[in-house]
């Protein structure tokens, strides 16, 4: 299989995968695919970040409440992504917070019910991302939506991370085991190096200090180490779900720390 037709196919991957668009399926899904997927998935990540720019952008212009703008931008990205994230966040909360072995786990995470952890950590997660957006309001409205959009952005240059060569699929079959260990380390590192340099020059560009995006991509990276340490540990390897999670916490990480960064330099922004 070609360069060309590998990288095709796992575009097609990741905007089939991680957006609501429409796009014919790859036309075939191996390792090499689903690593390209995965390393591609930051720039899939541009249609929901669209969706959250375009929301905080009117919002913020229209001087709405700062914590309804950050909810209906939050619900604009649960919307472009069909929530396949949040339902994996769920479910791995529920795994993780039951007192059964690794296989009653992660039975649990397959049965699709949402159980008292899960709701209480959508609820929790939900709500502190809506709060870090609604912290960037004192931004002009085009600030604004630039960093919100930059963290969904960072958060998915994650997913290269979280499946890496060297962390194992807990199940052997569903998306997880797909897509576990299919990305090289050094590309992972790369994606990850460039989204922090994309991230720090557009944030100068704006007038935003460029050591925001390190501080958010650091943070991202530190939460993500620990999700997937955790559920190693617990689960043995991770799944589509665990994927889900990193994500979903990854942008609270990442939101929280462009939303306290651009605060601290919002008096040179004039």
């Amino acid at each position: 299989m070609s360069r060309r037709a590998v990288t095709s196919d796992g575009l097609r991957l990741a905007v089939g995968t991680l957006t609501a668009l429409r796009v014919p399926p790859p036309s075939r899904v191996d390792r090499a695919v689903a690593g390209a997927g995965m390393l591609l998935a930051p720039v899939a990540a541009l249609v929901p970040a669209a969706a959250v720019a375009v929301v905080m952008a009117a919002g913020t212009a229209l001087q709405a409440p700062p914590l309804l703008v950050g909810a209906l931008a939050v619900g604009a990205l649960a919307l472009s992504t069909r929530g396949l994230h949040l339902d994996g966040l769920a479910d791995t909360a529920d795994g993780l917070g039951s007192s059964y072995d690794r296989e009653r786990a992660l039975a649990v995470m397959r049965t699709g019910d949402v159980g008292p952890m899960g709701t209480a950590t959508l609820v929790v997660v939900l709500l502190g991302q809506a709060a870090a957006l609604s912290g960037l309001s004192s931004l002009s409205w085009w600030r604004a939506a630039l960093l919100a959009g930059l963290g969904v952005v960072v958060s998915r240059s994650m997913l290269p991370i979280a499946c890496a060569v060297g962390i194992p699929a807990a199940r052997s079959e569903g998306l997880g085991a797909t897509v576990a260990g299919s990305v090289r380390r050094p590309w992972a590192v790369a994606v990850v190096l460039a989204t922090a340099a994309v991230t720090c020059a557009l944030l100068a560009g704006a007038g935003v200090p460029w050591w925001v995006g390190v501080v958010a991509v650091a943070v991202c990276t530190g939460v993500v180490a620990a999700v997937i340490a955790r559920c190693s540990n617990r689960f043995g390897g991770i799944t589509g779900d665990v994927l889900g999670a990193v994500v979903e916490l990854a942008l609270l990480a990442g939101w929280a720390a462009l939303s306290v960064g651009a605060g601290m330099g919002a008096a040179s922004l004039g």
